[in-house]
C-alpha cells in the first residue's frame, strides 16, 4: 500500500466531484508553490498591487523581492503565494495575451488577478515607520505582528517546520522591518487603514512566543495588551472584530487579555494533533507548556471568550514527516480528525494550513502530504464544525484566506 495518495489533480477532482474545483486548485497551489515568469513579474504595478516582504514567514526559494503577495481566482478565492524554484515543480504564472494565467505542465489552467494594495501602503507614521510593515493586509482584515522574534528558538526549541527567526534576520537586512512594533505606530496605522471604508472587517494579531516575565509569558501578554489597547483607541465600542493568535496561555492571562482589551476571539495553534509528534516537532512548546496542558488551555479559553470564539491551527501534513508514527495518510487522517472532534466537543474549532516546507526551516527537505489528503482533511474539519454547529467567521475565507477547510464554509 502506498503511504501517500498518488492521485493527480484531475483524478482527485473526479473522485470528489462535490469539492469546489477552485478551492481544490488553491490547495494544490499551496502544496506545490508558484513560479512567476519575468513577464508575470513585469505585470506587477508597485503603485497598485500588493507585493511580498511583510509576512512573518519566508518563501520556498528564500528570496525577498517585490513579487505578488497573493492573487485571487475568478470566484474571489484568495491564494497566498509562496514563490518556489522551478525544479520543485510549482505552478507557473505567466502573462499571455494580456492576461495573467496559471499554467501546469505547459497547460493553461486559470486566469489569476493580483491583489490590489490598500491606500495606506507606502505611507509613514509620525515616527517614520512604514505603515505596510506595521500592519499588512489580508482579504478583509489587518494583520499586525507586534513581535517577530520567537524565544523558543533561543535554545533551539523552535518548531521544526518554522522559519520565523531566519525570515526575521533576512527582513531586517533587506527590508525596513522592525522586530518589535511601537504601539503608537500601530494606533496611527490602523487609523489610516480604517479610512478606506468597507475594505477591512477585522484586525488580527500574532507574534513569536515570549516566555519571559514574572510568570511565564507575562512579557508576551503585556505586549498584546499594550498593542490591543492602542488599536482599540480607533473604535467606540469596548470590543471590536479581532483575533489574537498567541501561545497557549493559562486562564488568568487569558482573562487579563479579555478584560483589558477589545479582543473578541483567540487562536492558540497546537500545530500537530499528536502528542508524540508534538514533542518532537514543537520542542519549545512541549518544554514550556506540554501537549495535554495546551489542549486544556484551549478548552479553558472557551469559558472566557465563548463558543465560536476559540480555535487552534494545525500545520497539516507535518504529521506525515519521515519520523511520523503513522504508516499511511489514512491512519494520520483518522487520528487528526479524532482529536479535532474531541476539541470541537469542548467548543474549540480546528483549522488547517497546508504545510509549506520553507527553505529556512529545519524541515525544508521534507515532503508535504498529497492533494487527496488535504481534501479529505478539509472536508472532515468542516464536517466537524457542522456536527457541533460551530461558526468560524473570525477566520473564514473573507478575513484570512489561508485555511482550505474554512473556505468550505461558503459551499458546505
Amino acid at each position: 500500500m502506498e503511504r501517500f495518495s498518488t492521485l493527480n489533480f484531475e483524478e482527485v477532482a473526479a473522485k470528489y466531484p462535490g469539492f469546489p474545483r477552485l478551492i481544490l486548485l488553491k490547495i494544490d497551489i499551496h502544496r506545490r508553490g508558484v513560479y512567476y515568469t519575468e513577464n508575470a513579474l513585469g505585470a506587477v504595478d508597485i503603485e497598485k498591487h500588493q507585493t511580498g516582504g511583510t509576512h512573518i514567514f519566508g518563501t520556498r526559494d528564500g528570496k525577498l523581492t517585490a513579487r505578488p503577495e497573493a492573487f485571487v481566482l475568478r470566484d474571489g478565492t484568495s491564494v497566498l503565494t509562496t514563490p518556489t524554484p522551478l525544479e520543485s515543480n510549482p505552478y507557473i504564472v505567466d502573462l499571455i495575451d494580456g492576461k495573467l494565467t496559471l499554467f501546469d505542465k505547459g497547460q493553461p489552467i486559470e486566469e489569476v488577478f493580483y491583489w490590489d494594495k490598500p491606500d495606506y501602503y507606502g505611507k509613514r507614521t509620525s515616527k517614520g515607520a512604514l505603515m505596510q510593515n506595521v500592519a499588512a493586509a489580508r482579504p478583509q482584515r489587518l494583520y499586525v505582528t507586534p513581535n517577530r522574534y520567537c524565544h523558543f528558538w533561543t535554545n533551539g526549541g523552535g518548531c521544526k517546520f518554522c522559519d520565523i527567526v531566519n525570515n526575521l534576520k533576512q527582513q531586517r537586512s533587506e527590508v525596513e522591518m522592525p522586530t518589535r512594533l511601537d504601539p503608537e505606530d500601530v494606533r496611527e496605522t490602523i487609523a489610516e487603514a480604517l479610512k478606506e471604508k468597507g475594505r477591512f472587517t477585522a484586525v488580527f494579531l500574532t507574534s513569536g512566543s515570549d516566555f519571559r516575565g514574572n510568570k511565564p509569558f507575562d512579557s508576551e501578554v503585556d505586549l498584546y495588551i499594550e498593542t490591543l489597547q492602542a488599536i482599540g483607541d480607533n473604535f467606540t465600542t469596548k470590543k471590536f472584530p479581532s483575533q489574537l493568535l498567541c501561545t497557549a496561555l493559562p486562564k488568568a492571562q487569558l482573562k487579563r487579555l479579555y478584560d483589558e482589551t477589545g479582543i473578541s476571539s483567540v487562536t492558540m495553534d497546537i500545530e500537530v494533533l499528536n502528542e508524540k509528534l508534538f514533542e518532537v516537532i514543537c520542542p519549545g512548546k512541549a518544554e514550556w507548556i506540554g501537549y495535554k496542558e495546551w489542549k486544556k488551555r484551549l478548552i479553558d479559553a472557551v469559558e472566557i471568550f465563548g463558543k465560536n470564539r476559540v480555535n487552534t491551527g494545525i500545520v497539516s501534513g507535518v504529521e506525515l514527516v519521515r519520523s511520523t508514527p503513522f504508516q499511511s495518510e489514512d491512519e494520520a487522517l483518522e487520528a487528526v480528525l479524532g482529536e479535532a472532534d474531541e476539541l470541537a466537543g469542548e467548543g474549540v474549532s480546528t483549522v488547517n494550513m497546508v504545510w509549506i516546507p520553507r527553505s529556512g526551516s529545519p524541515y525544508a527537505a521534507e515532503k508535504n502530504a498529497s492533494l487527496e489528503y488535504y481534501v479529505r482533511l478539509s472536508v472532515g474539519l468542516q464536517a466537524i464544525r457542522r456536527k457541533y454547529n460551530m461558526e468560524i467567521d473570525f477566520d473564514d475565507y473573507r478575513r484570512c484566506g489561508n485555511h482550505p477547510d474554512s473556505d468550505l464554509a461558503r459551499a458546505f
